[in-house]
Order: C-alpha cells, then structure tokens, then sequence
C-alpha cells in the first residue's frame, strides 16, 4: 500500500514510531499532489512553503520526546470558505479572488494548536451553493474514482484530496449535505455534527441557521480523532453550544448489540436508485447480523424538507451576500459611473450563475408580501421536522438512510437543470433543517462507484454514529478500498 492510502491514525503511529518524519510526510504529500492534481483539480491555492516549516517544527518537537496530540505532523487540507491568516480564502468565486484575511477560523487556530499541517485550501461550489463543484469560478474538481464524474459538492475539492491522496484528512463545511454527498460520491466517512457543536467563526457564511463544519476522513476512526480536534465552545460564535468536549474515540469499539435503528420509508421512495436502496438496506441486515434491531419506521413532514430548505437557504444567503459590494473588500468592477453604478457591475461580473440564482430567489421569499407566504411558512414546516426527529429518536439510537439517491453523475450531467441538481440533496436536507448531527460511510459499489449510507443521530450524540458506523466499517471491510485514478475510465476495484 502507498503511504498516501494509509488513514490519519496509521501515520500518526509511523511517525510517533519515528518510521517517518512530518518533513518526509509533507513532501511525500506534495509529490502525490504533482502527481495527481492534474486528473483532480482539487485545490485552489497550495502552502507549501508553511506546511514544510510547520512539518519541520513538529518533527523538532517529536524528537524532544513532547507528548503530542494525534493530529500533530499530519498533511491536511482545508475547504476555501475557511479564513486562513495570510492565505487567500476565496470560497470558490471571483468576488473573492484576492482576499487574503488577517486572522484564521477557529477550527484552522484550533487544528494549528493540535499540530496540523495544512497543504492547501480546496476547491468548492462557489459560496458553498452546489451540489457537484462545477460551480467554482476556477475549475471543476473532477472524482478520483472516474474523473468524467463529479465528486459531489460543495465540499468536493476536500472529499477528492483525501479520496485521491492528496491529504490525509480535510475540513468541509455541511448546510445541505455538503460534507455527507461528496463524502458518498468518494468513498469517504464525512461527518456533520450537531448544530452548534464546532464553532463557525471565521466560516463564510451562506445560511448562517444552517452552516456546520465537520471533518472527512479514510476510516471512522480518522474522523472521530478529528472531531475531538475542532469541537468546543468558542464566544466568537454566539450559536456555539457551551458543553465539554468528549473523546469519540472512548467508546468507538463497544458495538451495536442491543441499539435501536428507524428505516424512515419516505427516504426509500420515488428518486432514489434501486440499487443504493438495496445496497443501503443490505446495511441494515448487517446491522441485524451485530444484534441491533431494525424498523420501520415515518417522517412524514420529511417530504417537504428540500422545499423549505430552498426558501431558508436562499434566504440567508440573500441576506448574508449583501456585504459583498466592491465598497470594501473582494472583487470591484472597474468601468461603472458612480456608487449604484459600481455595486450592480461588481455582484453582476462577480458573482456565478448559481449564486446570483438563489439570491434572486432568496430576496423573493424575504421582500413585502412574500415573507409570510414563503419565508414564514418554512419556519413553521422546519419546526415539524424537527419535531418528528425528536419524536423519533424517543424510541431509536439512530436512523438509517441513503445519503445521496445515485451515485456519482457524470460531469455537465445536471449543470442546465437546476432542480435535478437541487434532488441530490433530497436525502441530507432534512438533517441540517432539524440540526442533529449525520455522517455517511461507504457501504458498496456500483459500477465500481462508491455507495453511500446515512446515519442520523440524537443532538449531540456523535458517539453514537461513529460507535454504529465504526461497528460496520469493521463488518464490511469497504472502507479499504482506495481510488486508482484511471485517467478518466472507469476503475476496477
């Protein structure tokens, strides 16, 4: 096996050992980047330079025999809505082409501190709005499993660095599944935590009621080691949840025998391929083989969860994207006559398609008139939803689903059909829209394709999904399977 298919925790144990250096690791992790970036395309700006210093400063520490935290010497990538002091942050658009900001994120201050080393900033939709990374205003991040797909989005420059080996973990940011689809479409565990469990300061907004950061990783293992590096109670953020940081990694290995799994009907019906049904639901058996117990169960409201998610998206991010006014920062027009002159040209020329769509959109639902109409009423609808989980979870220790109703579709597929596109959410919607924690993990193939599977958990119980999905990665053996970047073919697993 090459050392870029190893998992986070298998390197950091090669390099407590002193089998490898951080130094060698990085520029092991830079030579698979020159190697692999041109089928891939999944980074937008790479810091080389730092990582080298930075894996240089760990490796000092190591041999001093200091007692470092897990994460420390290990090559990772961060998604390009997360403020990086003194590296361009540009989310994906040309509004933000040249900002460079001058303070970090907290989940970048606080994975610095944990000893990380950051290779690079990645690709995205642009303002994290897609489902598929053919919406950056730079490249379209192709899937290492065939790069005539897509890797989902909009995190799918973070999911296809680590699928391709390019880092060894990476952050992505989640308001409709942009963590939990590419993760899918790539092979990947990727995890959404409870709203308000990792902090979103210096996180670009795009729907603030929304927005969660979370990690992707190789194995469960990998992501609950990263979880335990980000989570936390941070003043900047008045949404952070003020409660003390577990170890996900404590009770990871105890199983599933004896938990209580819901089957919701409504993610099995119209849309989803019936071979990630039977695939998923496969999953389920193997569940039932480890003593958990299996059932039936409904959500009805969960139906209507892409609709209003599109209203409170859209929304937000109306809201949020009016700051964006060539007045201050970013991108600003050159040839205008005055100020009304200079904003129209400069959100006109900066802002992508799919960005100024769902502004328009947004601005519709919040205007006189519509507010109680639309905006209103998906409030009222989002507390439903948010309801039937809780009522849910009154009786189960987490439910099963697909996380996306396909694999991974071919490049251009969707681009010309917004609403088909918008449908690749229909399965990771709800969660962000009651706000409890979700990951995908990788369940079987399809035409040499990734599968992904969906659990959703109670508030603030990411121990249990990564002590369920731990228990089937382990049973199922899927998550060794790597990604062998084939030039544009399809790959023989």
């Amino acid at each position: 096996m090459k050392i870029y298919d190893l998992t986070a925790h298998e390197v950091r144990d090669r390099l407590r050992k002193k089998e490898i250096s951080s130094v060698e690791l990085t520029q092991e992790t830079y030579k698979r980047i020159e190697e692999a970036e041109g089928s891939v395309d999944a980074f937008i700006t790479l810091t080389k330079e730092e990582a080298i210093s930075r894996a240089g400063d760990i490796d000092r520490a190591i041999c001093k025999g200091e007692d470092l935290p897990d994460l420390a010497g290990i090559p990772m990538a961060i998604k390009d809505n997360m403020c990086t002091d003194g590296t361009l942050t540009t989310c994906g658009s040309r509004m933000l082409g040249n900002f460079v900001p001058p303070y970090d994120a907290t989940v970048v201050r606080m994975l610095k501190d944990s000893g990380a080393v950051i290779v690079g900033k990645t690709n995205m939709d642009e303002f994290a709005m897609g489902s598929s990374t053919e919406n950056s205003a730079f490249k379209t991040t192709k899937n290492p499993w065939d790069t005539r797909r897509v890797p989902g989005g909009s995190s799918g420059g973070s999911a296809a660095a680590v699928a391709a080996g390019e880092a060894f973990y990476s952050l992505g940011s989640d308001t409709g599944g942009s963590i939990r689809q590419p993760a899918a479409f790539t092979g990947l565990v990727g995890l959404k935590p409870t709203y308000g469990r990792v902090s979103r300061y210096g996180l670009v907004a795009f729907a603030s009621s929304l927005d969660q950061i979370g990690p992707f990783g190789k194995d469960v293992e990998d992501c609950a080691i990263i979880m335990g590096a980000i989570s936390g109670h941070d003043s900047k953020d008045s949404t952070s949840v003020n409660r003390p940081v577990e170890d996900f990694t404590k009770e990871m290995k105890d199983g599933v025998k004896g938990m209580r799994i819901g089957i919701p009907k409504e993610f099995f019906g119209e849309g989803i391929s019936k071979e990630v049904k039977a695939m998923v639901l496969e999953g389920a058996k193997i569940y039932e083989s480890m003593g958990a117990v299996c059932e039936e169960i409904s959500l009805p409201s969960a139906k209507h969860a892409l609709s209003v998610y599109y209203i409170l998206a859209t929304s937000e991010c109306s809201s949020n994207l009016a700051r964006f006014d060539g007045a201050r920062f970013g991108y600003r027009a050159e040839n205008h006559q005055g100020f009304k002159d200079m904003f129209i040209k400069t959100r006109s020329e900066g802002f992508g398609e799919e960005v100024k769509r769902r502004i328009m959109l947004g601005t519709y639902s919040l205007s006189s008139g519509y507010y109680d109409a639309y905006y209103n009423k998906g409030l009222k609808v989002r507390t439903l939803i948010k309801r039937e989980f809780e009522k849910a979870f009154e009786k189960y220790d987490f439910i099963l689903t697909p996380t996306a109703p396909s694999v991974a579709f071919k490049i251009g597929e969707k681009m010309n059909d917004p609403l088909e596109m918008y449908m690749s959410d229909i399965c990771t919607v709800p969660v962000n829209i009651a706000g409890v924690p979700a990951l995908s993990i990788p369940c079987g193939f399809k035409d040499g394709l990734p599968v992904g599977m969906q659990l959703i958990g109670k508030f603030f119980d990411e121990a249990t999904l990564l002590r369920a999905a731990y228990s089937f990665e382990q049973a199922s053996g899927i998550h060794r399977q790597r990604a062998t970047l084939a030039g544009g073919g399809e790959n023989e697993l």
